[in-house]
């Protein structure tokens, strides 16, 4: 018989790393709740032409790694790969741009890519997302920086470090495109290579290939051709991260892999994760919404990569504190014991506490095991005996006290006990 198994280049998450993922994913997103962020969900498959369109056609995205069919009613459709594209289209079908803006999101999800699977790189992957519309002002593109770096730091990692560019906008980058395109002519580019520089050249800085890096070595700088405007952008943001006490690399050639980019755009780089070193990045986009059909829409945003983001902790030896798994932990021994112990645990989860029990006929023994591994504070041990005398046993599994207790006094006992040790705690 068939033994299924996830897909090549995909992963489940089953506990306990499931909980470390969770936690993580809590963590990036804590920063953007206490800054306004609303939360954002779209679906995981939307219209191809919609990453063809905003995604950008000469991108490895579109080109190679989008997982597109054809459903049912003939239409052409794609496994989200980013999530910017998607948020967008819902702000504009919904509206969100016509009420106040700055329009604030955050979002988090599974994203799909046709790609080599290799350590760091996954063909699903994990991604906290946020994403500020409406307004071009600098300080969201700092905003948004400080609240990733604020997030980090808050998981306790220390070795993040901020690729920091500008790109420029429709004023200045056609003049660096065409001084770009016309250094890349001059090199014994491969002919994909030279396909990709004609249809547009800022990809060929994104190449990773150490030869072509080492070709592009002295391509023309955007930074040498900004417009005023989008110079003083680029200072204002650098003034506003200084000022916010955030260190980052001025990374020249840094173009990110999506065609959407202008002026600011940044990447959250870790070292202990060999050749991925990305844990995440983002930038600015401010044309993107004409691109698919709509308005004048500036936007800022980043993606950060949530297992790419446990990587790193575990490179770095940083444990991610998990929530306790069970409180109490009720051991019946007899029928009439399993229904009395199946109303206590029901009782201590409407309370707010989390309690489990043992399930099936087992012995004292095997039963107490699972109450030890459970990680709970307290065991209630009853069987039918107790129950003719109307006792209980609580047992501390910190240090194995145990007090008998009457049965109707059990749950309250056990919710001051637990109260008590929650007041204590830092």
């Amino acid at each position: 018989m068939t033994t299924f198994r996830a897909p090549k280049g995909t992963f489940d998450l089953v506990p306990p790393r499931g909980e470390v993922f969770l936690q993580v994913r809590e963590a990036l997103v804590a920063p953007l709740r206490r800054a306004g962020y609303g939360y954002v969900e779209t679906p995981t498959f939307e219209d191809t032409a919609l990453f063809e369109r905003g995604v950008g056609g000469s991108t490895d995205v579109v080109s190679k790694e989008m997982y597109t069919f054809v459903d049912k009613g003939d239409r052409s459709i794609t496994l989200r790969p980013e999530g910017t594209a998607g948020v967008l289209r819902a702000v504009l079908e919904h509206g969100l741009h016509r009420g106040p803006l700055p329009v604030k999101l955050w979002y988090s999800g599974s994203y799909y890519r046709y790609e080599r699977p290799q350590a760091g790189r996954f063909r699903h992957f994990s991604q906290v997302g946020a994403e500020a519309l409406g307004s071009d002002d600098p300080a969201l593109d700092a905003e948004l920086i400080v609240l990733a770096v604020d997030a980090y730091r808050d998981l306790g990692l220390s070795g993040v470090r901020i690729l920091l560019n500008s790109l420029g906008d429709a004023t200045c980058r056609p003049a660096y495109r065409t001084a770009l395109k016309d250094f890349l002519a001059g090199l014994p580019l491969d002919d994909a290579t030279r396909a990709r520089a004609e249809l547009n050249p800022l990809r060929v800085l994104d190449d990773k290939r150490p030869e072509v890096q080492e070709l592009v070595a002295d391509a023309p700088l955007i930074a040498d051709m900004l417009c005023e405007d989008c110079r003083s952008h680029h200072e204002i943001v650098k003034q506003r991260l200084a000022g916010a006490g955030i260190t980052w690399i001025d990374a020249p050639r840094l173009v990110r892999g999506l065609d959407y980019y202008t002026r600011t755009t940044f990447e959250f780089q870790h070292g202990g994760l060999g050749a991925q070193s990305a844990v995440g990045g983002g930038g600015r986009y401010d044309g993107l919404s004409e691109t698919i059909g709509g308005p004048a829409l500036p936007g800022v945003g980043w993606a950060l990569g949530v297992d790419r983001t446990v990587l790193a902790l575990e490179a770095e030896g940083v444990e991610v504190a998990t929530h306790r798994e069970c409180q109490v932990y009720v051991v019946p021994m007899g029928d009439a014991a399993r229904a009395w112990a199946f109303d206590l645990v029901a009782d201590l989860r409407r309370s707010g506490w989390a309690a489990d029990q043992v399930y099936g006929d087992r012995g004292l023994k095997g039963s107490m095991k699972s109450a030890d591994r459970s990680g709970a504070t307290f065991a209630v041990v009853v069987g039918d005996r107790d129950l003719e005398h109307g006792v209980a046993q609580v047992k501390d599994l910190r240090n194995a006290e145990q007090t008998e207790v009457a049965l109707d006094a059990v749950a309250n006992q056990l919710i001051d006990m637990l109260t008590a040790l929650k007041e204590r705690q830092p």
